[in-house]
């Protein structure tokens, strides 16, 4: 222990922090201007000034660390004059226009001033001017205000990486501005916001709007994009959202937020909102009370089982909405409706993925947490970009770069281009060669770590590329052997896995490969979660074969317990999953559809094959927020509460269990898990939950894997699985690889100009379709595009026209159909590759592509989709 005594009060520390760090601990503030928590100490303000017994002059307190026996003192009236200089220094050109500034009643400047005078200053000449600046969606910039504390700067190169803005200038004439002047090329995180002293850089959708005593309320919850789970502040004033922030006191994120989570909740209050529940009369969707649209959903449900049985139903769940209300609508079809028939986009990747992981190296395999990948000494990222899917990951591994991790990217980098050691870019779906490569050599370099007789056989039996391989892959021997060298360098690897390892042929192999260098290196594994709740609809047994808790349906022992605990029976054999309720939909087999919180016309593959199915399916309820494509063909819609207006729980990609907290009162929907348990009353089922702990209650008695975890645990955002200790199975688990021990070169790679292929662009600043009714996403995001390079667009060169430029309006057609659009060049596109998001209506690329299913996985696989562009 090192003890000192500051302002006559004894501390003790364990580790030699500074003596602001020490003051803070025992609740004496010393005043700050320049420092921020998770920032680098800068000591540039000199409002932290502290006296040190036997030092003759004043020391910076952010910067000089305890020592034993140090004798501090905060605030003489020698510190205290001293401060009142610095604050008169700092207003000879900060203007007085505390009226009509944002950071009015926030602004530490302000707040000092208040606290040590300045009341009058001894310099007579003007201030200096700058115009204020519009240029940027998000931000506004009023560089006269800018007391040079380099906060923002800081924040936005060491921590967030985008290297956006910096001082420029010399003496009077420094300001914080983009180097190259105009408009911010970064993210939009706002972070710089949170970590601004002063009224320099401010929000613009909240400008002339908002001011601190305007606040009626907060309310510590947890975002609702992405599955990182990021802990937020809702301010609430008239029952709606005046502004969230980052919660500077705790969570995982550590103060950030990406700029979907700071700007995009405004959502919930579109005028495109829900308001009352509808049912389809005479053709039209008509509005209905609350009580009749519960009855009639009831009855019908009850009569297609009475006329055509418990398989004749399904339902699809929504990895938006909260544990509870997934496992809401899993307990109404296993137990009063009586079928297995229910699964989710989840099964589209993240599901399958995780299973097939876990069936390899064991259970909670994808169980890791966060810091994890900042206190690594390598990275390897494969199949997608982290800053773009999960931005906080992706800010995790740029920090690891900046402390010394080697970071190596499969595929094209993103948003880590500036992070990266170097990238190896195979040609299009040729992943499946660089990592066959990686594993022989990483296996042959370390040597096999003998502790798995099924991974490692496996491993013996690949067929290695060859020297010619790579080359037709676009690759080189030199390249793979750098690779190996740096992985087997990794004392401490993590390998970060995304969506887009689910494209090409023999989805399988690639995963198994992924995991088979993740057993080499003894390393950590993350799945890259575009959702808020996968693992969640996982978890609450959203899926056809498995229980709550990940116990299989035709377990026996949990099938007695869960009877036992709410009196109702298990249907015994594995119902549909998502893509066979479609085809079972399409063939007249199934009869009635329960859509909660889903928007399968528009995010499944294959549209007209979706919309059919729907179309054809007798009784179709859809649960949303929003009048979306899949309930404009519902025979009933009812209108649910959004993710700010409810209480539950989300389970983020660590397998973190994080509360969700109510904030916004003003809504016409209800909760999800409410609406479904109106119905499920209606139908006989007797519990009757007054709040979701009643709901979370009846989840610890059923799961397994949550039994004994109280709500009131929940409340500390440190729910790490596995939750009570116990693990699901342990043992190897026998697992398959297509095309173990072969390895055909994808025809693209054989010819010098293969064609162009559309691929699913995923965008930082959407997120599904939520994110087309956010004002602020909008304005910078506003409408679909096609994304290609220059080179691509000069073949549309001739005589008498142009090459493609920015804005252009063209059509993009495929096998699958045809969107008209704008396109959009960037230097980035890989030569044969195409890119479109799947975001607005009538522009999604998921209607255009072609797929299969994986027969091993069964996730869903994207082709390779030939697309051809026309100018219109």
């Amino acid at each position: 222990m090192i003890k000192l005594t500051i302002n006559d009060i004894e501390v003790s520390v364990e580790t030699p922090v500074t003596i602001l760090e020490a003051a803070r601990s025992v609740g004496i503030k010393i005043p700050t201007l320049c420092h921020f928590k998770g920032l680098e100490p800068y000591g540039g303000c000199r409002m932290c000034l502290v006296e040190i017994e036997r030092l003759n002059r004043f020391q910076t307190s952010c910067t000089v660390h305890v020592t034993d026996g140090m004798v501090v003192r905060t605030e003489t009236e020698a510190i205290r004059a001293t401060r009142r200089a610095m604050l008169e220094f700092l207003l000879i050109n900060h203007p007085l226009d505390c009226a009509v500034c944002d950071k009015a009643g926030e602004c530490v400047l302000q707040e000092l001033v208040v606290q040590y005078g300045a009341a009058q200053g001894r310099f007579a000449e003007g201030k200096r001017t700058h115009p204020e600046n519009f240029n940027d969606p998000f931000i506004v910039r009023n560089m006269e205000r800018c007391i040079l504390c380099s906060r923002c700067v800081r924040m936005c190169n060491d921590v967030q990486g985008a290297y956006a803005i910096a001082i420029t200038g010399r003496g009077s004439k420094s300001f914080v501005e983009p180097f190259s002047g105009g408009r911010y090329n970064c993210e939009y995180c706002g972070n710089c916001l949170t970590v601004c002293p002063v009224g320099a850089i401010t929000s613009r959708p909240h400008r002339h709007s908002y001011r601190p005593w305007y606040v009626e309320g907060e309310v510590k919850t947890v975002c609702g994009f992405c599955g990182v789970g990021c802990n937020m502040v809702l301010q609430l004033r008239g029952g709606s959202i005046m502004r969230t922030m980052p919660n500077l006191t705790g969570g995982l994120n550590r103060g950030l937020l990406c700029v979907r989570g700071r700007f995009g909740y405004d959502y919930v209050d579109s005028d495109e909102r829900l308001n009352t529940p509808l049912i389809r009369k005479n053709g039209q969707l008509v509005p209905v009370t609350w009580q009749e649209a519960i009855s009639y959903v009831a009855q019908r449900f009850k009569d297609v089982k009475k006329d055509h049985g418990s398989k004749a139903i399904a339902a699809i769940a929504s990895p938006r909405c909260t544990n509870e209300d997934n496992y809401m609508l899993q307990k109404f079809m296993r137990f009063i409706l009586g079928t297995n028939n229910i699964d989710s986009t989840a099964r589209f990747y993240y599901s399958p993925v995780q299973t097939y992981l876990e069936s390899m190296l064991g259970v909670g395999i994808t169980a890791n947490l966060l810091h994890g990948i900042e206190r690594s000494n390598g990275v390897l990222v494969i199949g997608g970009d982290p800053t773009a899917v999960n931005p906080i990951m992706g800010v995790q591994v740029r920090l690891a770069w900046r402390h010394g991790a080697k970071v190596v990217v499969v595929g094209s980098p993103g948003g880590l281009k500036m992070f990266t050691d170097y990238e190896v870019i195979p040609s299009l779906y040729a992943e499946e060669v660089v990592l066959c490569s990686v594993v022989g050599k990483v296996a042959k370099r370390k040597g096999l770590r003998g502790e798995s007789y099924l991974i490692e056989d496996k491993i013996n039996a690949l067929r290695l590329p060859s020297a010619k391989d790579l080359q037709t892959a676009g690759l080189t021997e030199d390249v793979i052997d750098r690779v190996v060298d740096d992985l087997c360098a990794m004392k401490t690897p993590v390998i970060i896995l995304g969506q887009d390892i689910c494209q090409g042929e023999r989805v399988s192999k690639k995963v198994f490969l992924v995991g088979a260098i993740t057993y080499l290196l003894n390393g950590r594994i993350f799945l890259m979660s575009d959702r808020p709740n996968y693992q969640g609809v996982v978890d609450m047994g959203c899926v056809p074969d498995m229980l709550p808790g990940g116990r299989p349906v035709e377990l026996g022992a949990i099938e007695r317990k869960i009877k036992d605990t709410i009196g109702g029976a298990i249907p015994e054999e594995k119902g549909l999953n998502a893509f066979e309720i479609i085809e079972h939909g399409q063939s007249g087999a199934l009869k009635a559809l329960y859509i909660m919180g889903e928007n399968p016309a528009f995010n499944f593959p294959d549209k007209q094959k979706t919309q059919e199915a729907i179309n054809n399916i007798d009784f179709v309820v859809v649960q949303d927020i929003f009048m979306t494509e899949t309930a404009k063909l519902a025979d009933v819609v009812l209108p649910a509460a959004a993710w700010s207006e409810k209480d539950g729980t989300y389970t983020n990609l660590e397998r973190r269990i994080q509360r969700l907290k109510k904030g916004k009162t003003v809504s016409a929907g209800k909760p999800d898990w409410r609406i479904v348990a109106d119905v499920a009353r209606a139908l006989g089922m007797k519990e009757n939950y007054t709040d979701v702990r009643g709901l979370w209650a009846e989840i610890t008695q059923v799961s397994p894997l949550h039994f004994g975890l109280t709500y009131e645990e929940l409340n500390t955002g440190q729910t790490i699985w596995p939750y009570n200790g116990k693990s699901l199975r342990t043992g190897e688990i026998d697992f398959d690889v297509e095309g173990i021990d072969d390895l055909p070169i994808p025809e693209y790679c054989h010819s010098e100009f293969p064609g162009m292929h559309l691929l699913p662009e995923r965008h930082i600043y959407h997120s599904g379709t939520i994110t087309t009714k956010s004002k602020a996403i909008l304005g910078i995001y506003p409408e679909p595009y096609v994304l290609i390079n220059h080179k691509h667009a000069q073949l549309y060169a001739t005589d008498a026209t142009r090459p493609l430029t920015d804005g252009d309006r063209v059509t993009v057609y495929t096998t699958e159909g045809e969107v008209e659009t704008v396109v959009k060049l960037d230097k980035d596109v890989p030569d044969c590759v195409v890119l479109m998001s799947n975001t607005f209506e009538k522009a999604g690329s998921l209607g255009l592509l072609n797929y299969h299913i994986d027969p091993v996985l069964g996730c869903l696989c994207l082709d390779a989709t030939a697309v051809r562009i026309e100018r219109v």
